[in-house]
């Protein structure tokens, strides 16, 4: 299954156009790879995930072409969430 179709249908990223466009700014990793909006996904991959200030793993556990919500949510298990901290010191510069 695609990387983008994968995020949209697991619900870890609303909108698959959105999907596509964090993949092409290379803020998606699959299996500590950089990976595009086209790069084929399966069971046990592990994705890291760059949020704004935060990074988060994912371990595939399930692929569906549509999915409930409730069914969405067993399609991936949060492995790790860590938040980035910013390089600015206390005073802000």
């Amino acid at each position: 299954m695609r990387l983008d179709k994968f995020l949209k249908v697991s619900r870890i990223i609303k909108r698959r156009p959105l999907a596509k466009t964090m993949s092409d700014d290379g803020r998606i990793e699959v299996n500590g790879k950089v990976a595009k909006a086209g790069t084929t996904v399966n069971v046990g991959d592990e994705l890291i995930i760059r949020f704004g200030n935060r990074i988060v793993t994912y371990e595939i556990l399930d692929l569906k072409e549509h999915a409930k919500k409730e069914e969405a949510e067993l399609m991936a298990k949060m492995l790790h969430d860590e938040k980035i901290e910013d390089d600015k010191d206390e005073s802000g510069w």
